[in-house]
């Protein structure tokens, strides 16, 4: 699977924090060592950003007080 440009273009939200959110999802996989990782041959970036952008994992903003 390649990163879904599609979706990335027509997301509305803050694209910053959609990055920062996928990054820290591929560190999760890559730690974990997810299967799911192999089924998409090994791609843990474009896994994360699929990932997040279908809705199968959200975020959510963690402000300082």
């Amino acid at each position: 699977m390649i990163f879904p440009l599609e979706q990335t273009v027509k997301f509305t939200g803050n694209i910053y924090e959609a990055t920062v959110a996928a990054s820290h999802r591929a560190y999760q996989l890559a730690m974990t060592r997810d299967e799911k990782i192999e089924e998409n041959d090994g791609k843990v970036v474009s896994l994360a950003a699929k990932q997040l952008f279908n809705s199968e994992v959200q975020y959510r903003r963690i402000e300082e007080k």
